[in-house]
């Protein structure tokens, strides 16, 4: 990787002299596999101002420099100038390059995190479609990297210049319009502007504090909002901690039993991230944005705990007048002063060391010690917890009215996500919805009712609408900014007439925090009460929330063997609403019925990064980047080259490739122990379109009885397809080669003696109205369906072990859903003798069935 780094690095090297240039020269690139690697965005202020966008890949720098900036608008497709890969270390440099140098200016270290590649990231830079998903403190989620070729530039002298295009694909992280360019101005590592970077100043004054952390979606706003006076109290020489995605919790119908759990008050205000470093106090909002003038009370109450550099997750409340936390009052507080509360309830860094791969428990211990001198009656408090007893604890905080309660699992390390090792349980049902129009009031000034609704992908979907819980004040405030917000078209997808009915539409901006008692079958909201507005929630997040049930939790199954799993609630099958963490818990209900097939096999695995409608590739060797569980090792190919193929040894090997979005298992028939001598052997009965399934079934009764007259037990199988799988074990005797003309001789049988019926040639054009015997599944390399594996089809079918007295009453390959293999694998085997047959493919059951 050193030797390949060096060699890639050769054009970057030529360009530079490092005896003028700070520019790090690449004198020692790390090896690394393809996969999670760092990235960084460089803002570049050379002959044109532009932005450098580098990620980590075969231990160099890939760069591309991106005229325009990069967007997190879908609409926008901005230009990206293929450059020469740059050293590893260049990803840390911010300065000057001196003018007469190659690209001499001052460079800004913009934004920085990690990505990882969505498909084969080497055929992806190969074929011009680069699909990534980044992990940095302002470009977020999917991207990809499309190659416009034929459009490149040609240069006198000089190589070509190779045109790319930088696009945001559509996800939680987009907006309809770009937010990143104008709300970003300053260096991520130090705050400082282009000015003083060029000058060598330390952001050491207050004006030097960044601003561009405050979010602002009107660009004219954002700049206004740069050339204000910061608070004195933020200011600090010490550098306080980045911010960092919080983890949020999975809304639930139940409370989680066991003493694995701990139970804390659901706090009704605005959740916060505390940035310290000694009186450098600096105050996020879930999503980034930096609230420390909005929260300013707080400043000082944290100065006054000297307590280093943390950060600290926790809420920021007020009290109502019967001493619970409550929504309302905190709008009041903050419009009108008042008293603020920050209640602590997680540590994630605490003097530069990372805590989030500590257990809970030893978090909130450290937290605990670190906020002791807060006394009780300061705004700064410690949240307690109970361990277990989860029911009484609920029962307890809604007879005094609170909220709810969250439940987070013990053990679990801080995820900066939605996660099922957090789970919410309300007293009362209330979320957040988008206003999307107002009817008109014939009694009061204004409106009457707000309508309501929620995103689902990019339709905003009626939920009804609210007309109580409003004060005047209230009022004439939602006025004005509707009055700004006003539209001529309906942003809705549907709105029932008689709502629509002199409806006013309005662009659909404003969040609203609201209360009501139950929805209606077609989820609209009965007995709806205004909250107030969120302004630390966009819009566009803004989805129905239901409670899961709280079983079936996938995700507790995935962190229990140590596996991390993103977006565990992304939809993978549309059509049913089977997420991520639903096939994990199916894995987890089949795992004692399909290890013993897929153990230590070569595989080959089906991938659909983007859902089963979306495009899925065969993938048969590890390119790097999957998670440890998912094992690999080199297996000598045809011309002697070694490549690494996948296996898997336990449930966390499932899990894991269920991570990287495997919806099919695909195994050989032979173990590595016995790569040359294969243990199974696989009919595969392919129909043409158009037959009836009794075709198939009769045709595979039909196989067994050929096999068991030669002395052979075979066992039947649905393939989750179109057809069925008659499936042979064997002790590992014969080779591949005499395997397969076994299984070649067999279907030419069939073929030679009913063709009207069999075809045993794989040509589309051969096998109309026919059943294609397929036996080529049984050579080297080749593979087949495991069973129990789920299959990238329409709803989500099963490849599932059935017995020969099913077989003549079955009506379709694909009948078994999740649920319904998973109660089978409960159930009962299906193939009870099946790892008991000690069968033998001796030279006379060769012979039985050699051509002539």
């Amino acid at each position: 990787m050193a030797d390949k780094a060096q060699d890639l690095l050769k054009d970057y090297k030529a360009k530079r002299d490092f005896a003028k240039t700070q520019e790090p020269p690449g004198a020692a690139p790390r090896s690394g596999k393809a996969g999670r690697g760092s990235f960084v965005v460089q803002k570049h202020d050379a002959t044109r101002l532009h932005y450098d966008f580098r990620i980590e890949l075969d231990g160099v720098l890939k760069s591309w420099a991106v005229t325009k900036g990069p967007s997190n608008n879908p609409s926008d497709k901005r230009l990206a100038v293929r450059v020469e890969d740059h050293p590893l270390e260049y990803g840390g440099f911010e300065g000057t390059i001196p003018e007469g140098e190659y690209g001499g200016g001052t460079v800004m270290l913009w934004d920085r995190g990690t990505w990882e590649p969505i498909g084969d990231p080497h055929e992806g830079l190969e074929k011009g479609d680069l699909k990534l998903r980044l992990f940095g403190e302002r470009m977020k989620g999917e991207y990809v990297l499309v190659h416009m070729k034929g459009r490149d530039t040609r240069r006198r002298n000089a190589p070509d210049r190779e045109n790319w295009l930088l696009i945001k694909h559509r996800d939680s992280y987009a907006r309809d319009k770009d937010t990143l360019t104008t709300r970003f101005t300053r260096s991520v590592a130090t705050g400082r502007d282009f000015k003083a970077i060029a000058n060598g100043n330390a952001p050491e004054k207050p004006s030097d504090v960044p601003a561009e952390a405050v979010w602002h979606s009107d660009p004219e706003e954002a700049e206004k909002a740069d050339q204000k006076t910061r608070l004195a109290a933020t200011a600090g020489k010490g550098k306080t901690p980045a911010f960092r995605p919080v983890q949020l919790a999975t809304l639930v119908d139940s409370v989680p039993a066991g003493e694995g759990w701990l139970f804390e008050m659901k706090y009704d205000g605005y959740r916060c991230l505390a940035a310290i470093a000694g009186d450098n106090v600096r105050l996020f909002t879930r999503n980034g944005l930096d609230w420390t003038e909005q929260f300013g009370a707080l400043v000082e109450p944290f100065q006054k705990l000297k307590i280093g550099s943390a950060l600290i997750d926790g809420e920021i409340c007020a009290f109502d007048d019967r001493g619970r936390t409550d929504f309302s009052t905190l709008k009041s507080v903050l419009s009108n002063g008042g008293r603020l509360e920050f209640f602590a309830f997680d540590l994630l860094e605490a003097d530069g060391k990372d805590m989030t791969n500590l257990p809970l428990v030893e978090r909130k211990a450290q937290l605990q010690k670190l906020l002791a001198k807060s006394a009780k009656k300061d705004p700064v408090q410690y949240s307690s917890h109970v361990a277990g007893h989860g029911q009484k604890v609920l029962d307890a905080l809604c007879r005094d009215g609170h909220e709810g309660v969250i439940a987070k699992r013990a053990d679990a390390p801080y995820r900066g996500e939605r996660s099922k090792s957090w789970l919410k349980i309300k007293c009362l049902k209330r979320q957040e919805f988008v206003v999307g129009g107002w009817s008109p009031s014939s009694k009061r000034r204004g409106f009457a009712s707000l309508l309501l609704g929620t995103w689902d992908g990019d339709r905003l979907l009626y939920r009804g609408r609210v007309g109580t819980g409003f004060t005047q004040d209230l009022l004439d405030e939602l006025n004005l900014k509707l009055k700004k917000l006003a539209r001529k078209t309906s942003p809705f997808d549907a709105v029932p007439k008689d709502r629509a009915r002199g409806a006013h539409w309005v662009t659909p901006q404003l969040v609203a925090e609201i209360a009501y008692t139950e929805l209606t079958p077609d989820d609209i909201l009965r007995h709806p009460s205004f909250i107030g507005l969120r302004g630390d929630k966009p819009a566009r997040e803004v989805r129905m929330e239901k409670p899961l049930a709280i079983d079936d939790d996938g995700e507790a199954v995935a962190e229990k063997l140590g596996v991390r799993l993103t977006s565990p609630d992304r939809v993978v099958y549309p059509g049913q609403g089977i997420t991520k963490s639903q096939l994990v818990a199916y894995y987890e209900d089949v795992a004692e019925a399909i290890l013993p097939h897929i153990k230590d096999r070569p595989l080959s695995l089906v991938r659909c990064p983007q859902g089963r409608t979306r495009h899925c590739f065969f993938q048969k060797h590890d390119t790097g980047g999957f998670p440890e569980q998912l094992h690999s090792r080199p297996i000598p190919e045809k011309d002697g080259e070694r490549k690494d193929y996948f296996y898997v040894d336990d449930l966390a090997g499932l899990v894991a490739g269920t991570q990287m979005n495997v919806l099919e298992w695909h195994i050989w028939g032979s173990h590595f122990a016995n790569l040359e001598k294969p243990d199974r052997l696989v009919f595969d009965i392919d129909p043409d379109e158009g037959l009836d399934f009794s075709a198939i079934t009769s045709a595979a009764i039909d196989i067994r009885d050929h096999l068991a007259d030669i002395g052979l037990t075979s066992f039947p199988m649905v393939s989750g397809g179109k057809g069925l799988h008659v499936i042979v074990p064997l002790q590992p005797h014969a080779e591949w080669p005499e395997v397969k003309a076994f299984c070649k001789g067999l279907a030419r049988n069939l073929a030679d003696a009913e063709p009207d019926r069999f075809t045993a040639n794989l040509s589309k054009a051969r096998r109309k109205g026919r059943l294609f015997i397929d036996y080529l599944r049984n050579e080297r390399g080749s593979t087949a369906i495991c069973p129990w594996s789920v299959r990238s089809r329409e709803g989500a079918p099963v490849a599932v072990p059935v017995g020969w007295d099913e077989v003549p009453a079955l009506k379709a390959a694909n009948g078994f859903s999740l649920a319904a293999a998973a109660d089978r694998a409960k159930g009962g085997d299906a193939w009870p003798d099946y790892f008991k047959r000690k069968q033998k493919l001796t030279a006379s059951m060769q012979a039985a069935f050699a051509p002539e």
